[in-house]
């Protein structure tokens, strides 16, 4: 085993206790506690005696008198901590190891589609096991060549990575934006973050779709947001209603997801968006403009982002690469105007300073040769395979229980459900079964029941789909 420092508390002056015994009251104390656990190692005898300034024969007794109380065992030349520790009684310290000594929030619960055998539909989450770990990988490795991105760099991000991405955004979505109107962040999630604690004030009120996306309200709330809930319908969000609360007060900014909306699917029609942009031109407000899904449109003509017809300066777009790759590279980025993104860099600077230099070395790469804009035409064309397999087995298994309309993109179907059936009944039962899925409730803003299911169909393969529907039918 490789030498290791472990730092013991000893007396720092004169002491009547012996220096093996403080040594070993040292590790109980530790054990008790969690600082060592069942099994673990105690650094050698020579090393923790280096590290300590005293002999070697002072730590050999200390381990003696552990071994000898049954804290410690000898496992081929290694102490260890025993993996049957003694009963130690509870005192005060240790019933409160672990806990705040201050006042803190009540936890959000939290739920998770993840287990082992669980077909989760989730909520339009990529498939992992398509993603091409092979490129990103020689990718990330010539990337670590440049030494220099071991170093601080721009808050704004990689300037390959953004130079890169302002000419996808304009031959992919028609925004005109340089490198200098672009930021990287951790995702679009760290987008909304970053651009709330810029913008809000609190106290400020900011709308939002109703049903909508729990998880950007949380992010709002958080940076002292008054959410304004604006109802949606088949062509999304519901602009007279948004105006209408105008007349209870100013609104900071509205979030919306006018492409596919989370978690409807509908698009925002093209007259509905041109009295959006024109309201929040007129009353000075920020339209949050979340693209998350932008590339997996399958059908008609591509929709085009709101923030390429805004003649006013109000749109902030957010977008991230992580449906097209992987979630957990955390690659999502901003478009705003130029003065809004060097604020948001200083905010950064202050925060986390930048992000993963070297992994957006490597995106950009990627980027440049196009094998990121070819990865994600295949996706579209597994993706659309998919949703088809999810419709036809709906309509084939659960016909009369469920009905809905086939969004021309995106990665979820939105499923209404026969008012005879109780959706949060059947969604407990279909857990049971090993099926995993998320009721309308999850996505009204007051939490109230809808006769919905949002079923994402990118995640799971043709035969994974058919397997989870006649599970979901069995169920019912």
């Amino acid at each position: 085993m490789r030498p290791w420092t472990f730092p013991v508390a000893l007396h720092a002056g004169p002491s009547r206790e012996p220096v093996f015994q403080q040594i070993a009251q040292a590790i109980r104390a530790d054990i008790r506690r969690g600082r060592l656990r069942p099994g673990d190692p105690l650094p050698g005898s020579r090393t923790l005696a280096d590290t300590l300034g005293v002999h070697r024969n002072t730590v050999l007794a200390a381990y003696r008198e552990l071994e000898a109380e049954g804290w410690t065992v000898a496992e081929q030349r290694t102490t260890r901590i025993a993996r049957d520790l003694p009963q130690t009684p509870a005192g005060p310290r240790t019933e409160a190891m672990g806990r705040a000594g201050y006042d803190l929030p009540a936890p959000r619960p939290r739920k998770s589609l993840r287990e082992p055998g669980l077909l989760a539909f989730g909520g339009g989450l990529p498939d992992l096991r398509l993603v091409p770990t092979d490129l990103l990988a020689r990718a990330y490795r010539r990337a670590l060549g440049s030494r220099e991105l071991l170093g601080y760099g721009d808050a704004r991000g990689e300037p390959r990575l953004r130079a890169a991405l302002a000419r996808l955004l304009s031959e992919m979505r028609g925004l005109a934006v340089d490198e200098g109107r672009l930021m990287i962040t951790g995702g679009s999630q760290g987008a909304l973050d970053l651009v709330a604690r810029t913008l809000i004030r609190p106290g400020d009120r900011v709308a939002v779709e109703d049903p909508g996306y729990p998880a950007t309200w949380a992010t709002l709330r958080a940076a002292g947001a008054e959410l304004v809930p604006v109802p949606v319908d088949e062509a999304g969000l519901r602009v007279e209603a948004l105006a209408a609360r105008l007349a209870e007060g100013p609104i900071r900014a509205v979030y919306l997801t006018p492409h596919h909306q989370f978690p409807t699917t509908v698009t925002m029609g093209a007259a509905r968006r041109m009295r959006l942009l024109d309201l929040a031109a007129r009353h000075r407000i920020a339209v949050l403009e979340d693209d998350y899904d932008n590339e997996f449109h399958f059908e008609g003509r591509p929709v085009l982002p709101l923030a390429c017809e805004d003649p006013g300066g109000v749109v902030i777009y957010l977008g991230t690469l992580s449906k097209i790759l992987a979630p957990g590279l955390r690659l999502g980025f901003v478009a705003g105007p130029r003065a809004l993104v060097e604020l948001l860099a200083a905010r950064r600077e202050a925060a986390d300073g930048q992000g993963d230099q070297v992994l957006q070395r490597a995106a950009a790469e990627l980027l440049e040769d196009g094998l990121i804009q070819r990865h994600a035409r295949k996706m579209r064309r597994i993706y659309q395979a998919r949703r088809e397999v999810l419709a036809g087995a709906l309509r084939r298994h659960l016909d009369g229980a469920v009905t809905f309309d086939l969004p021309a993109g995106g990665m979820c179907l939105w499923l209404r459900v026969d008012p005879a059936i109780d959706a949060e009944a059947w969604t407990a039962r279909a857990r049971r079964a090993g099926v995993a899925l998320i009721t309308g409730r999850a996505f009204d803003f007051q939490g109230r029941p809808l006769p919905n299911l949002r079923l994402g169909f990118s995640a799971l393969d043709e035969g994974e789909l058919e397997e989870a529907v006649r599970r979901l039918a069995g169920a019912l």
